[in-house]
């Protein structure tokens, strides 16, 4: 079927969003802060801005967020509950002894602990860093350590399973605070090892906390991204990046105070940070928490019933939903929702069709990083949509398609369709300000003048951005993040395991799934057993989300003279993909 090349605004949907292009010169982050408060002495902090301001503007008893239990029900948590809550935890981090700046992690799922967790620790002006609850105990530990946690709440569960073990490796980490599941009692209280209940802490502790005097370069969140090589890198933003939240957060998804928003990212990455709790709290919105898992019959349940207006989701959920065909939308009520949004990996073309012609409306791509902050690059609600592009840069944003030259000169490139790297300009609110404990890596992200993003684009004629690839080899899984030394590493510390390739291999539903090569120690023998024990291995060190879904032996990988793995080359071969070139191919002629 032959289809417009874009898919125009439709103003029967649009509120009142800003005109994107025609508001950018007139833009300046200066301007956009003053959508917030601020605190009384000049400063700026997130909790204030996302709870606090409400209660004391009148709006303390609307619903904040709505929590949807597994097997029915709902529980409703308002701004001024919120308020309290978060004060009782910023005041247990007090009686705990972690000062300003120290670290406290989350090993939860969505679940309203860790809203409370999240906003009492930038309260308090405390560093939060969220972990996948699905993680296995080697990234656990691995994030800790780099992240220098000082405190990690999780459930009894979870502490027994993969926390226990590893703590001997955190020296740092102090307490661990365990939250009830289910409904079940904590039991693995251990005071004298640090080992805490919430709720005994949480009934002790003063609702009153003042909120710390935090400013726009206080320390506020970190976020993990893995890369192709070395450990998991711990992303450092501020308090200042509020302003981010709230601008894309007006303009890009459309948000306003009687909005019913629904983001299905787990709080666990940073868009269900970011999105999932900071933004739509700024902006005063009732958020949607289904404290379950996918399923799609569920989902639409959820937009309709919950009269939904405002959704961002993921790719793969989007081809989730789309093989569970286009009947059952149809069975629901859907007249609520105006607007969604997808992020996370590129959304293919036909995906936002699907949208149009299913829904009603279509998908709204848009493309940021963990390092970016917020969203940098949309389609919004104001603009015409071009089927498989990441949009426009937003209101503040400068990007260009550049190209690096070994020596480090960057040049922009300014011919339209052009492959080149995608980079911005820094200096915008929630841009990372380092890469904890690894200043070099940091600086690597800048040259020239620009944020280099490590993501290759094109830029057209009318100024969208077209994602065309990575730069380097790290893996989007399911709307996961995944590096593939963590995953190699892990597999080498099987006795049987010499080394280990990862790749991703193109999934319909996922994106990608994470397949393993193997090569075997000498003694050791390629058995359907040992690939089940391997498999089973990874599972347990990594978690169900990281570990391979496949694993090959093979008699060697591909490495470079340097000694390098070509993941490259072993994609390609899996895939049947041309070589390229293979002149730094360990053995390969001169």
């Amino acid at each position: 079927m032959s289809r417009a090349p874009r898919i125009e605004k439709d103003p029967r949907r649009l509120r009142h969003t800003p005109n994107l292009p025609r508001e950018r010169p007139s833009f300046s982050w200066a301007e956009a802060a003053r959508a917030l408060d601020g605190l009384p002495d000049g400063g700026l902090n997130i909790f204030h801005e996302a709870v606090g301001r409400h209660v004391a503007h009148g709006r303390g008893d609307k619903v904040a967020l709505r929590f949807l239990r597994k097997r029915g029900g709902a529980d409703d948590v308002s701004y001024r509950d919120l308020a309290d809550r978060a004060g009782r935890f910023a005041s247990v981090l007090a009686t705990l002894g972690v000062a300003p700046g120290e670290a406290v992690f989350s090993l939860l799922g969505r679940q309203q602990e860790l809203y409370v967790a999240v906003l009492g620790t930038l309260k308090a002006g405390r560093v939060f860093c969220p972990l996948f609850s699905a993680f296995g105990p080697e990234p656990i530990a691995t994030r800790l350590g780099i992240g220098d946690g000082r405190v990690l709440v999780t459930t009894q569960r979870h502490y027994e399973r993969k926390v226990k073990g590893i703590r001997d490796q955190l020296p740092k980490l102090a307490h661990i605070i365990l939250v009830s599941e289910g409904g079940a009692p904590v039991t693995a209280v251990d005071e004298a090892h640090g080992v805490h209940a919430w709720d005994a802490l949480m009934a002790a502790a003063d609702p009153q906390a003042p909120t710390a005097s935090t400013t726009k370069d206080t320390p506020s969140v970190m976020h993990f991204t893995s890369g192709t090589t070395g450990k998991p890198k711990g992303a450092q933003h501020v308090h200042g990046a509020v302003v981010v939240h709230v601008t894309t957060g007006r303009y890009v998804l459309d948000l306003h105070d009687d909005d019913i928003y629904w983001c299905t990212a787990d709080p666990g990455w940073v868009t269900g940070t970011s999105y999932g709790i900071i933004a739509p709290l700024v902006c005063g919105v009732t958020s949607i928490v289904d404290e379950a898992d996918f399923e799609a019959e569920r989902w639409y349940r959820i937009l309709a019933e919950q009269k939904v207006s405002v959704w961002y989701t993921a790719p793969t959920a989007v081809r989730m939903l789309m093989k569970a065909g286009a009947e059952l939308p149809r069975q629901f009520d859907l007249s609520a929702l105006r607007f969604a949004g997808s992020v996370g990996e590129p959304l293919n073309p036909e995906a936002v069709w699907w949208g149009e012609e299913v829904l009603g409306l279509p998908f709204h791509d848009n493309w940021w990083q963990t390092e970016t902050g917020g969203i940098m690059i949309a389609n919004t609600a104001a603009m015409p949509i071009k089927p498989g592009s990441m949009g426009l840069p937003i209101p503040g944003i400068e990007a260009a398609i550049v190209d690096v030259k070994e020596d480090g000169t960057v040049t922009v490139i300014d011919t339209p369709d052009t492959e080149g790297e995608l980079a911005l300009r820094p200096g915008w609110p929630s841009m990372m300000r380092t890469y904890l404990h690894e200043p070099a890596r940091y600086e690597k992200c800048f040259k020239g003048g620009w944020y280099l993003s490590g993501d290759l684009a094109k830029r057209d004629a009318d100024g969208y951005y077209w994602f065309v690839g990575r730069a380097d080899d790290v893996i989007k899984s399911a709307g996961h993040l995944i590096g593939p030394f963590e995953v190699e590493s892990a597999l080498m510390e099987h006795a049987a395991v010499a080394e280990a390739g990862v790749i991703g291999k193109p999934d319909p539903v996922a994106g990608n799934v994470i397949k393993a090569f193997v090569v075997l120690k000498p003694g050791a023998t390629s058995t359907p057993a040992l690939l089940e024990e391997l498999l089973g291995f990874a599972r347990t060190r990594l978690g169900p989300a990281v570990a391979p879904r496949e694993i090959a032996i093979v008699p060697d990988l591909p490495k470079t003279r340097s000694g390098k793995i070509m993941r490259r080359l072993l994609k390609a071969r899996e895939l049947g993909l041309p070589e390229g070139d293979v002149s730094t191919l360990e053995g390969s002629a001169s």
